[in-house]
């Protein structure tokens, strides 16, 4: 029996995780989204690029949550981008009643279900995923540390004019400014970075890293990254349905590992049909722990805060 993939947010992440999942052959995917028409538009488009790829994967659209019953894994990207003027607390609290709403209804048609969640503020927004939910933490992922190893993969790849193939690195923490890249486990072709680059140019490439996102804002002037996100939840997806065991930097909810617990944070997992089958706990500098825990303490104030407002 094929597999089924519902994403929820039909926006230009989760249309375009649609997309390099049909296109895969991987699952059949059921596309949701409130606005009418939209889901069921881009779902048609995508199913007739099938016709050209010869790819035997079926897509449909939909506004009902009830389509999205049997699911194996159920893609989160729904909710609010920040808009000027908007504070950190109100785009907290709109996504948390956007994805709270979501998973209350679809918990019991999707059982069995893994979740991925990509909404922002992600690390928190999978909190809230397995507080609702109630299913173990080995179903709820958030999508992050791929995302940002990707980028600093890049600006790598563009210093030194080598294949990203080659590079490897690893980047723990929170999805944004406070993620830690760890340079001690950065390599090009097994060669440490180090030997590659000075101090000053890796931590420059970092920094870029950190503000990678909001670099591909300023250029858009409208609108946010999709490309690199759906094709990092892509991978995340494709890890699950085909048991790949892969080791990815996920976010998932940490109960005494890395020294914290009862929070989310990006740390290398082993990725599976189970979902999150086995956290990697590699031994931290003083410095490189510091910068993990300034990274959940980040996370877990916003925690605090939907807790005082009976969010969660």
């Amino acid at each position: 029996m094929r597999k089924k993939v519902a994403i929820i947010g039909a926006g230009n992440v989760g249309a375009t995780t649609a997309l390099f999942v049909v296109n895969s052959g991987l699952a059949d995917v059921v596309l949701y989204d409130i606005v009418e028409g939209m889901p069921q538009g881009k779902a048609l488009d995508i199913l007739q690029n099938t016709a050209v790829t010869g790819v035997k994967s079926d897509i449909s659209g939909t506004n009902s949550l009830d389509d999205l019953a049997g699911s194996d894994i159920v893609v989160i990207t729904a909710g609010l981008a920040r808009k000027p003027g908007m504070r950190r607390k109100d785009l907290l609290m709109s996504n948390t009643e956007i994805v709270g709403g979501i998973v209350k209804q679809i918990a019991d048609i999707c059982p069995q279900a893994i979740y991925i969640v990509v909404t922002n503020p992600m690390d928190v927004m999978a909190y809230v995923t397995l507080a609702v939910s109630g299913v173990n933490r080995q179903r709820v992922l958030g999508m992050g540390g791929i995302l940002d190893s990707s980028r600093f993969k890049t600006f790598i790849s563009m210093e030194l004019k080598v294949s990203p193939r080659d590079i490897e690195t690893l980047v723990l923490g929170g999805h944004g400014l406070y993620m830690v890249p760890l340079i001690r486990y950065t390599t090009v072709k097994g060669i440490p970075i180090s030997k590659w680059l000075s101090k000053e140019k890796i931590e420059a490439l970092v920094q870029r890293t950190r503000e990678g996102g909001a670099e591909i804002v300023s250029l858009l002037k409208t609108g946010s990254a999709y490309y690199a996100p759906a094709q990092s939840t892509f991978e995340m997806v494709k890890s699950i349905i085909l048991d790949e065991k892969r080791v990815l930097p996920c976010s998932v909810y940490l109960d005494g590992e890395y020294g914290t617990n009862d929070v989310f944070n990006g740390v290398p997992v082993v990725l599976g049909k189970q979902g999150l089958e086995k956290i990697v706990e590699l031994e931290l500098t003083e410095e490189e722990m510091q910068a993990f825990k300034n990274s959940t303490e980040e996370v877990k104030e916003m925690i605090k805060i939907l807790k005082e407002e009976g969010k969660i």
